[in-house]
């Protein structure tokens, strides 16, 4: 029985990359179209030679033309086949997260076949941004399924809220949007706030109006591992954003915790989060590289742990060396700032900051500010933000741990 989807030969290069595990087809490796489609719809992919490679979504107005969701002949993309999708993912971290997976990404796009789709559970609510055409237009499947399947397991599940206001959806041809998904036995009517508790601390999430979804999952374990060396040490803690790297810095029994942002609004939420907790910080309103100038200027010795965790410096190769600037600047200045024998906590959430460029960022930045790097820790996301070693998109977050001698 012929497949009832169009077809769409490729290049050698796009075959050697479909057959390496890579999922994304580029507009320009397509060679050859047959049959109609409208964008949104299910194509098969073949090499030049006619060997099946697999199917996905297509969508002209993206430059990733086809996202492969399938590389099995067979697959039928009806319920069942979601159905099958969204338990395999749901169950990698009911496995993987253990007693976390309350407050933990449900489903990390490429990394669980489901393109563009990002899920973050948040206690009793499921928060959802969509940036794949052909995902967005079946989450009437996908949704209600997710929901099914977590309340088969017992999970309480109250509402579904949609985040999918990223700019990046109009290059697929769709409109920013932000609400609360509808469905069976679904709230809509909630605050936008829920209290998640992660590593023993509490948070208020803001997931109608915070950043991304309202809190970001993937340094949960790298947390951990600052508040393990904090005891006793005098923290600043930069971009601190939600305040967590600090709470967790307070509650591993630091001395003393600053938290900086340039945002007035982040700086309140660290608060309210702080006072969850019972937690006393000191906070300060400001650009990061300027306050670590004073700081320097003034040959302040009064951190003796300081960490960075500044958001994406860079979202695309051709502003990387810009970034690598930027990601030196501030690491020098800790560097510099830092007493012998104090600690550096540093991350990079830019996925096109590759982690052999940060490690030479690094080490240039020791060279410049005339310091030894003793390493403690090299880390990544947490793993319910799976890594597909074929898909180097999925490997993003750089966290060391360093002692300055």
């Amino acid at each position: 029985m012929q497949r009832p989807y169009p077809i769409f030969t490729v290049t050698k290069k796009a075959e050697a990359s479909l057959k390496e595990g890579h999922p994304w087809v580029y507009g320009e490796e397509v060679t050859e179209v047959s049959g109609e489609y409208n964008n949104g719809d299910i194509v098969d992919v073949r090499s030049a030679k006619g060997t099946f490679l697999g199917s996905g979504y297509v969508n002209d107005n993206s430059k990733i033309r086809v996202r492969v969701i399938s590389d099995n002949a067979n697959d039928r993309f009806d319920e069942a086949f979601y159905e099958r999708q969204i338990r395999y993912a749901v169950d990698y971290r009911r496995r993987v997260m253990g007693e976390d997976f309350s407050c933990c990404r449900l489903i990390f796009g490429e990394a669980d076949r489901l393109p563009g789709l990002t899920v973050d559970r948040f206690e009793n609510v499921l928060v959802v941004e969509s940036l794949c055409l052909g995902t967005d237009m079946r989450k009437g499947v996908i949704l209600p399924a997710l929901v099914k399947y977590l309340r088969s397991l017992g999970e309480r599940i109250d509402a579904v809220y949609e985040r999918s206001d990223a700019a990046i959806r109009k290059l697929e041809g769709m409109e920013e949007y932000k609400a609360f998904y509808k469905g069976e036995g679904l709230r809509d009517d909630l605050d936008g706030h829920v209290i998640i508790t992660e590593n023993g601390i509490k948070y208020d999430v803001d997931y109608i109006n915070g950043q991304k979804t309202g809190f970001f999952l993937d340094q949960k374990y790298n947390r951990l591992a600052v508040r393990r060396i904090a005891r006793g040490m005098r923290v600043l803690d930069c971009f601190t954003h939600t305040g967590a790297f600090a709470l967790n810095a307070a509650a591993g029994g630091a001395e003393k915790v600053t938290a900086v942002d340039i945002s007035a609004s982040a700086i309140e939420q660290a608060r309210r989060n702080a006072a969850l907790n019972g937690i006393g910080m000191e906070y300060i309103t400001a650009d990061v590289f300027d306050l670590l100038t004073e700081l320097y200027a003034k040959r302040s010795r009064e951190y003796d742990f300081i960490i960075l965790d500044p958001p994406a410096f860079t979202k695309s190769s051709s502003t990387a060396k810009n970034a690598y600037r930027g990601y030196k600047e501030i690491n020098m200045k800790a560097m510099r700032l830092l007493p012998r024998g104090g600690y550096l906590a540093t991350c990079s959430c830019s996925h096109f900051m590759y982690d052999d460029m940060f490690r030479r960022m690094l080490r240039e930045a020791a060279h410049d500010a005339g310091v030894t790097l003793r390493q403690i820790e090299a880390r990544q996301q947490a793993p319910d933000h799976p890594i597909l070693p074929t898909v180097r998109e999925t490997e993003y977050l750089k966290f060391y741990l360093f002692q300055v001698v």
